[in-house]
């Protein structure tokens, strides 16, 4: 054994050797903690877009829908044209946009739900 640390220099650098084949394998658990803590760090990073998210859901929503209640509201007295009421929401897209941000809203969720099975 001496011999042989005198070639390479120390046993520091056996044991060094060993730790670095040791390394090289990870086992289940560790292959697992590692899957979790990327998991983990991704949710993270998600969490300024799912507030955005959020934030952009209820401010739209709350609008989309004032505006259909009192359109409806104002349509069933019998107050303004209801034909009005129509093109404006046709020209404007707003039934298009509000599905937009609802499918944006849920979409993720749904679609790695899908992926998962």
């Amino acid at each position: 054994m001496g011999i042989l640390a005198t070639i390479f220099g120390s046993g520091e650098v056996i044991k060094k050797g060993l730790e670095l084949i040791d390394d090289m394998h990870t086992s289940d658990e560790e292959a697992i903690k590692a899957k979790t803590d990327g998991k983990v760090a991704l949710l993270n990073a998600y969490a300024p877009f799912k507030i955005a998210q959020r934030y952009l859901a209820v401010l739209f929503s709350v609008t989309f829908l004032s505006c259909f209640v009192g359109s409806l509201v104002c349509t069933v007295m019998g107050i303004g044209d209801p034909e009005a009421i129509k093109t404006m929401v046709n020209e404007w897209w707003i039934g298009e946009i509000m599905l937009a941000i609802i499918g944006f809203y849920f979409g993720g969720g749904f679609l790695e739900s899908k992926t998962k099975k």
